[in-house]
């Protein structure tokens, strides 16, 4: 069942690498047995790789996965490398006790954080993930909530210590939603890359333009949440952090499918004072899947709305490529991060059809939901902000139905 919500208060970033390694001599007194597909995603290798190092097939004891700890293959994916020994003995399967089973008319909206409220869904039953969920180190949602994971740390989503802690987090994210997806279903992941430099947190992008523009008075102690650069394993100050290829990266380590890494190319963003480096003006879109093949319907790029997804005939191509050019959104309706309707409405649009159920784990004012709507799709909402689940509400409830 789901956590109950854990208060949190402000604290600044200091990414701080913890210095573990593995205890091998408790871990050489244990006999346990783990299954082979829990293995496989904490050691970031494919069950049939882990079967030909080990030659074992279903389960493995712990000297087994000892061993492959130690080999160059391993990668991590959602805990360090010290802690999948304690991960995998203390894993269980979620109980899937709840009552609940999305299968709205229209449209559900719930509050919540949506770790545990994708633990309430049944699985196979979603067709389409689309999201953009909170960047890395960037700014305070309201609301938020302290999460723990499953690598120890406790802390919202998105003000993790280090960049680390973040994919890790997203990974776990990611694989949870892979039980609730069909088999020909897809997950459409929205992230921007963050550096690693000293900065202020702020509330929304609407406050880092004014700070731009001078009518910010603070200073540096004034900011309830700052993010400090040293401290890092080796990341240096002012160096990109690489994040959404890490997310890739680790989605295949994981056992899913990396369809396609997608450049949504801004066509308006805000300016960046920097003198060092061009300014940023694109985010990434991860296309995953649990097959190789997903539904994918290629031709819906040509004849949707161009507002909900459509090709945009002033400066885009009729090939569909890797390169989505789309307007930003004007950030309005209370929420200040939300991607523009015409991107979750292309996602939708690609590997959907009328009646499929669409999941946004964090809707905030609700694009994604808007744009399911119109493609004929079911939708289902998870959102922490009661505040952003009412903005989201009354846009659902004035959206137009296909």
């Amino acid at each position: 069942m789901p956590n109950s919500p854990m208060t949190w208060h402000p604290s600044d970033i200091k990414p701080h690498t913890p210095l573990t390694s593995l205890d091998r001599d408790h871990i050489k007194t244990l006999d346990h047995s783990y299954r082979l597909d829990h293995v496989a995603k904490a050691v970031g290798m494919s069950p049939l790789f882990v079967r030909k190092a080990t030659s074992q097939k279903d389960t493995l004891n712990t000297q087994s996965v000892l061993h492959l700890l130690d080999l160059d293959a391993f990668q991590e994916t959602i805990i360090p490398r010290s802690q999948v020994i304690a991960y995998l003995t203390s894993l269980q399967q979620n109980a899937m006790d709840s009552n609940y089973t999305p299968n709205p008319s229209t449209y559900d909206l719930r509050l919540g954080n949506a770790l545990d409220l994708i633990q309430t869904i049944p699985e196979s039953t979603v067709q389409c993930v689309v999201t953009s969920t909170p960047y890395w180190g960037t700014r305070t949602y309201e609301d938020a909530q302290a999460t723990p994971w499953a690598d120890g740390e406790i802390c919202p989503y998105g003000l993790e210590q280090t960049p680390e802690g973040f994919v890790r987090h997203t990974t776990e994210v990611i694989d949870s939603l892979a039980r609730v997806l069909t088999d020909d279903g897809s997950i459409w992941w929205n992230i921007m890359d963050s550096f690693n430099t000293r900065t202020q947190i702020r509330n929304s992008a609407v406050e880092a333009l004014r700070a731009m523009e001078g009518k910010d008075s603070r200073k540096w102690h004034d900011h309830s949440m700052r993010r400090y650069s040293a401290g890092h394993s080796y990341l240096k100050d002012g160096e990109q952090c690489l994040i959404p290829a890490l997310i890739a990266e680790r989605a295949s380590r994981v056992g899913l499918y990396v369809k396609s890494v997608i450049t949504w190319a801004k066509r308006s963003t805000l300016p960046e004072p920097h003198n060092s480096r061009v300014s940023r003006n694109l985010e990434y879109v991860l296309h995953i899947s649990k097959t190789r093949t997903p539904k994918f319907i290629k031709n819906a790029y040509l004849i949707a709305d161009p507002q909900f997804g459509g090709r945009d005939e002033f400066c885009e191509t009729e090939k569909l490529s890797d390169v989505w050019v789309l307007n930003t959104s004007t950030g309005g309706n209370g929420h200040g991060a939300q991607f523009p309707t015409a991107l979750p409405g292309r996602c939708i649009a690609l590997s959907t059809e009328p009646g499929d159920l669409v999941l946004d784990p964090f809707v905030g004012s609700g694009n994604s939901g808007v744009a399911a709507l119109h493609h004929g799709c079911r939708f289902l909402g998870f959102d922490i902000s009661q505040t952003y689940l009412s903005i989201a509400k009354d846009r659902l409830e004035n959206a137009s139905y296909r």
